[in-house]
């Protein structure tokens, strides 16, 4: 999906597999980890390509292993190495053979393997950015996904199916109706509603409830003000709103910020065709046009008061006050924004004097937050490095300004050997 600053940023469900796991990370998996970077790092150092392919070969032949420890370390470790450098050069000619058995690890793994395969594709997908090879990663890896996520198995298998499903779609989607098919299930997840043939309905726990809300807002940015339908609208960011009043801060939090990219997106607009007709004889407003921007009116009402109320929020005995103070800074923004219009926004500096990510909008700023969640410690790595992050948040890097002192020695002493 030829991602740049159009419609590509948000806070997300989970930080990542890791975080998601029972009990994270044994002492067998921390050493297992911090010897692949070691090793990793000691390749880059000395410039050798070949130690570092050795290196990630190393721990490919160990997911074909029948014990599901040795993948879980191989996999935690594939993890670490994806955050820690961008390897594109080292896996675009290895991602089927890498997919394969992150998508065999999913089918038959334990929660924690499955969780860190789940990130290790979306990990794959943004090492190799937007086109053919992240498409085929999302076709491969889409009915794995939507089985956990129909399935509902436990929470960490969950969210980390989540963030997969939101950011191999991000990168590798095509066309809209790719994008919308993972919007729906993500939606399933975040309002589901009994078939015919079950009489429960299933109802996510708060931090599923979260990461859900923010992986389809996450989505929603791709899908641009262009893509309007009010009615279509309707129902998702009335539920949205209901979410406001949740008692859990972090959903309260993500369903703002989904609800701010909805006005920033105006899609509580009627347009013009949709606009009120009023008969001059009867003064009738009764059409189904005049009643869906009379709807529109009073929803936009409910959540402009809701997100005030929260922006004003007391604390009470007990608050915890840094997520409190968080939150009322977030909805004074959306409260400003759907006052004025003005938009968030946010600098930080990725490398040296020019190397500036800017975001100037909702949608930026959702897209941001989420890759930043996702990417976690290899974030700032990746904002350097990363061609994908240059191009949707149009980060202008100095190739050379941004070189390690033994990577412009070795620039220098080739420039040398041809010129000197």
């Amino acid at each position: 999906m030829g991602k740049s600053k159009r419609n590509k940023g948000g806070r997300g469900g989970g930080g990542g597999a890791d975080d998601q796991l029972d009990g994270g990370s044994d002492a067998d998996s921390v050493a297992s980890m911090s010897t692949a970077l070691s090793e990793l790092q000691l390749a880059q150092a000395t410039e050798h390509v070949s130690s570092q392919e050795f290196v990630l070969d190393k721990y490919i032949d160990d997911l074909y292993e029948k014990r599901g420890s040795t993948r879980e370390k191989a996999l935690g470790a594939l993890v670490d190495a994806f955050e820690s450098f961008v390897l594109l050069g080292l896996v675009e000619n290895k991602y089927v053979t890498l997919l394969s058995q992150f998508t065999n690890s999913i089918k038959k793994g334990s929660t924690k393997e499955v969780c860190l395969a789940c990130r290790a594709i979306g990990l794959l997908a943004v090492t190799l950015g937007a086109g053919s090879s992240s498409h085929e990663i999302m076709d491969e890896s889409h009915p794995q996904l939507l089985r956990i996520l129909q399935t509902w198995p436990d929470a960490p298998k969950m969210i980390s199916a989540l963030d997969c499903l939101a950011i191999i779609t991000f990168v590798g989607a095509t066309d809209l109706a790719e994008t919308q098919l993972s919007m729906k299930a993500i939606w399933d997840v975040i309002h589901p509603k009994s078939g015919s043939n079950v009489g429960i309905v299933r109802k996510p726990k708060p931090p599923l409830l979260a990461a859900a809300v923010s992986a389809w807002a996450f989505l929603l940015t791709t899908v641009g003000s262009s893509r309007r339908n009010n009615d279509t609208w309707k129902e998702p960011i009335t539920f949205l709103s209901s979410l406001l009043e949740a008692e859990d801060r972090a959903v309260r939090i993500a369903a703002g910020e989904a609800l701010a990219l909805c006005f920033e997106l105006k899609l509580l607009d009627v347009s013009s065709n949709e606009e009120p007709v009023v008969d001059s004889d009867t003064r009738d407003t009764s059409g189904s046009k005049n009643q869906l921007f009379l709807n529109m009116q009073a929803l936009k009402a409910k959540i402009s008061g809701l997100v005030y109320n929260l922006s004003m929020e007391a604390g009470g005995r007990g608050a915890d006050k840094k997520n409190l103070n968080d939150q009322r800074d977030l909805f004074q923004r959306i409260s400003d924004f759907i006052k004025s219009g003005e938009c968030p926004e946010e600098s930080i500096r990725i490398s040296g004097k020019n190397g500036i990510l800017r975001v100037t909008s909702w949608r930026e700023s959702i897209q941001l937050n989420y890759l930043r969640r996702f990417l976690g410690r290899g974030f700032l790595k990746h904002a350097q490095d990363n061609d994908l992050l240059h191009d949707i948040f149009d980060i202008k890097i100095d190739r050379v300004e941004n070189m390690s002192t033994t990577e412009k020695e070795r620039k220098q002493n080739i420039l040398d050997e041809q010129y000197g």
